[in-house]
């Protein structure tokens, strides 16, 4: 993984925070709950050690194109390929002050046959803190920090 440019990053928020979503399809930076937390995903930062959340089709040859819906913080990201058109869609749901904190990541496959790959590896408290990995169901893990943030 290479670093991309800043202008190849669309920007999702709840208010409360933001994560940078690359054409590529993955968070490479991501403070949460707040603007002013510790990271969560900082590859942006430091590619090896800082964590991202990766979701994109496997095919090769792609094209990438990146929009909003309009009049919102929708952030569509598309994958063209020779094997069809695939889309991941990425929002933070807008709810009360520390309620709510979520980050939705949805993929479909527009047109044709794609497959998808998902790479999810969050470094929290800036990489310095290890965590835990909790496989809930099929469908859904947990990962927790093992440290409370402290001060730098």
């Amino acid at each position: 993984m290479n670093y991309q440019p800043i202008e190849n990053y669309g920007v999702i928020g709840d208010l409360n925070t933001v994560a940078l979503v690359g054409l590529n399809g993955s968070i490479d930076f991501m403070c949460f709950p707040d603007f002013d937390s510790p990271t969560i995903f900082s590859a942006l930062l430091d590619k090896e050690k800082g964590g991202s959340f990766s979701i994109h089709p496997t095919a090769d040859g792609m094209k990438q194109k990146q929009l909003y819906l309009p009049d919102t913080n929708v952030l569509l990201t598309r994958f063209l390929a020779d094997e069809g058109i695939g889309e991941v869609t990425d929002f933070m749901p807008v709810e009360e002050l520390y309620q709510g904190k979520e980050l939705i990541r949805r993929v479909s496959c527009v047109h044709g046959d794609l497959t998808f790959e998902m790479h999810c590896s969050p470094r929290f408290n800036y990489a310095r803190s290890a965590h835990t990995v909790k496989q809930l169901s099929e469908k859904e893990i947990i990962f927790t920090s093992q440290e409370k943030t402290k001060p730098l």
